[in-house]
């Protein structure tokens, strides 16, 4: 996993290819620094390529995070409106009391699943990936995320 520019670092976490496909286990997109307006973009073309498919199974893990704003907000909004459309499913993981305050001063509480552990919405711990042609994802012209497999 690297930072861009800003300090937003992205660790996607998918199925093993050498495990049996399982379905029911979601693709988990670990979040790190700040999700602002310098990183809403990058992170915005990073979730809409993850939620292009039908039924996209989506769990974003915020715990990770230190600083979310409107342009943030926007950016859990709109993945949020995109997995509803595809009739997929979305959680977030934070324990943050502060965090899920927000949302309720944004009456956004009950727009989203929330969890408070990553093992409330997934069993399967995050594999590292070393090389390979998948290892690298770019989600900014010169900065790219280490993807974890599941």
């Amino acid at each position: 996993m690297s930072e861009n520019r800003t300090g937003l670092a992205v660790d996607t976490a998918r199925r093993s290819p050498d495990e049996p496909d399982e379905p029911d286990e979601p693709t988990v997109v670990a979040l790190r620094g700040e999700i602002d307006l310098g990183t809403a973009t990058p992170l915005t073309m990073r979730l809409d390529a993850l939620t292009s498919g039908a039924s996209p199974d989506l769990v974003l893990d915020l715990r990770g995070v230190t600083f979310i704003d409107c342009a943030g907000l926007g950016v859990l909004c709109r993945v949020r409106n995109r997995v509803s459309a595809r009739a997929g499913r979305l959680r977030l993981v934070s324990d943050s009391a502060r965090f899920r305050g927000m949302l309720r001063l944004v009456d956004l509480d009950e727009a989203f699943e929330m969890a408070a552990r990553l093992t409330d919405v997934t069993s399967r711990p995050v594999v590292d990936v070393d090389s390979g042609a998948d290892a690298q994802v770019d989600v900014d012209s010169g900065a790219d995320a280490r993807v974890a497999v599941r």
